[in-house]
């Protein structure tokens, strides 16, 4: 019953992004001097997790392509290349820039003294999950160079902005912010039934139970593709030529733990440390888990630093924090929700 499985990945890029124009619109007019070899301004790009900043900034990059022969686009995951180094070998290295940089040895001086004296085509740089970046230094250093544009992708503006410097933030709120709100359910339903015509057979799956998906995943478009996508392929595996309902309720728990799962696997090494600290000693606050943390980890980071984090599982459903900021105490989310698709 999956005539195309490209369709429900998550990373795929539709030819056409739907209930997003003024964004498409703004993000497009932001890189248009690119296209006639001219520097381009910053682009922010924020918004919850599952509204669509990735593939939007990816769909916009992709049209670019098609429209102008010397350009280039990188994609770079600041979650996993998270400091100044991996973040600066991967563009380069997308760029073919690596081929005499052994990766162990190499100074991280040169490898900023090759980023600087790169001479190649116009290059759009996406850098997701920005504030995820340890050293923040690598934006102030594409920020500064006018033949990269940069695309900065990350779920609150002002999170990223307090982990910043004043000299980078200062420049940051000149540059151009497109803010990404969730969908609404019909508009979920949409995308799901674009999704399901082109990835499916004809009636394996009905407007109803599209529906109930869009109303499960809550805004979240990344979620709702997951369910459709873990139910085509039980279905599938059953052999049953459509998706049941006891097959979709299965499913949702299901898109969820992998969405979970993929998220704890993301993350770095010190929000490991600070992630099994509110698993084992949960509810806890910020103050005694930044104790805890200090004392198991040889280079710790700021009690600014741990907020950040704990701010950003939240912002990914792995931790749940109650009270006031001053009284706030953190404790995992429930690894086992229930579904809404009943």
């Amino acid at each position: 019953m999956i005539r195309d499985a490209r369709v429900l990945r998550a990373g795929f890029v539709p030819s056409e992004v739907q209930h997003r124009d003024a964004e498409v619109n703004h993000l497009s007019c932001v890189l248009e001097p690119v296209t006639n070899d001219e520097p381009a301004d910053t682009a922010v790009v924020t918004g919850p997790s599952g509204v669509g900043k990735t593939c939007l900034s990816q769909f916009v990059t992709e049209r670019l392509r098609e429209e102008v022969l010397d350009i280039e686009v990188t994609y770079i995951n600041c979650w996993r290349n998270y400091t100044r180094f991996r973040a600066v070998y991967q563009l380069l290295d997308d760029l073919g820039e690596t081929l005499d940089i052994h990766r162990q040895s190499t100074p991280h001086d040169e490898l900023i003294d090759r980023l600087q004296k790169y001479d190649g085509p116009r290059t759009v740089v996406i850098l997701d999950e920005v504030d995820q970046l340890e050293d923040s230094d690598v934006i102030y250093d594409l920020h500064s160079l006018p033949q990269f544009a940069l695309i900065c992708i990350a779920n609150e503006q002002e999170d990223l902005y307090s982990r910043l410097d004043d000299r980078l933030v200062s420049r940051l709120r000149s540059s151009e912010h497109v803010r990404m709100d969730r969908y609404h359910d019909e508009q979920l339903c949409d995308i799901l039934a674009a999704r399901a015509k082109r990835g499916l057979e004809k009636d394996a799956v009905t407007d109803d139970q599209l529906y109930r998906i869009a109303d499960a995943a809550a805004g979240d478009a990344r979620l709702a593709i997951g369910i459709l996508r873990t139910a085509a392929s039980a279905a599938d595996r059953k052999n049953t030529g459509q998706i049941t309902d006891d097959i979709l309720l299965d499913a949702a728990d299901d898109a969820r733990d992998q969405i979970r799962q993929k998220n704890l696997d993301s993350l770095t090494p010190h929000q490991q440390v600070v992630y099994e600290i509110v698993r084992k000693h949960g509810p806890i606050g910020p103050s005694e888990i930044h104790d805890c943390y200090s004392s198991e980890v040889d280079d710790a980071r700021t009690k600014r630093t741990i907020r950040t984090y704990l701010s950003k599982m939240s912002q990914y459903n792995l931790v749940e924090a109650e009270g006031t900021s001053r009284d706030r105490e953190y404790t995992l989310v429930n690894g086992t929700v229930s579904s809404a698709v009943e």
